[in-house]
């Protein structure tokens, strides 16, 4: 397995998906029902397999990603060959930019010496999906890319 299985919970939000995977197999409900009782292991198979296929739909459509911490703001633009990144970083350490008032706080000292700006780019490893599905692992969330356009507008301005 590349990624991860999906849970349960997720299984169930794409149970239709998982039928017409099965059926591109040529596996039956009643069949389906026979190797999760008699052969788990290629039950097991069968998900994990379902799994990767998910997400690999998932990690080719990302365009953005953002991962915000409490002194940290990390913005990323997936593009094919590399990705862009615009972080923001402060040293206060009662400002919280996970929280409301925290961005309240960034919006109104965006263009004080307490916020560093930084830019950089950085090319995949040989497997870009690999890549952001591990950053989606470590925090990183998919977004429209809102925040990471504001500031690139910000910073190119």
């Amino acid at each position: 397995m590349k990624y991860s299985r999906l849970t349960k919970e997720q299984f169930e939000e794409l149970h239709k998906e998982f039928i017409n995977f099965l059926a591109t197999q040529s596996i039956t409900g009643d069949e389906w029902a026979d190797i999760k009782k008699n052969k788990p292991e290629a039950a097991e198979q069968e998900l994990d397999v379902f799994s990767d296929l998910v997400w690999l739909g998932v990690l080719s459509k990302v365009e953005y990603l953002e991962h915000i911490s409490p002194n940290q703001i990390h913005l990323f633009q997936c593009q094919e060959k590399s990705m862009r990144l615009i972080a923001l970083k402060i040293e206060i350490p009662e400002v919280d930019f996970t929280t409301k008032e925290g961005f309240e706080w960034l919006r109104n000292n965006l263009l004080s010496n307490s916020v560093e700006f930084f830019n950089a780019k950085k090319d995949y490893t040989e497997d870009k999906h690999l890549d952001l599905f591990k950053m989606i692992e470590s925090g990183a969330n998919i977004t429209k890319g809102e925040l990471f356009n504001y500031f690139a507008n910000l910073v190119k301005g």
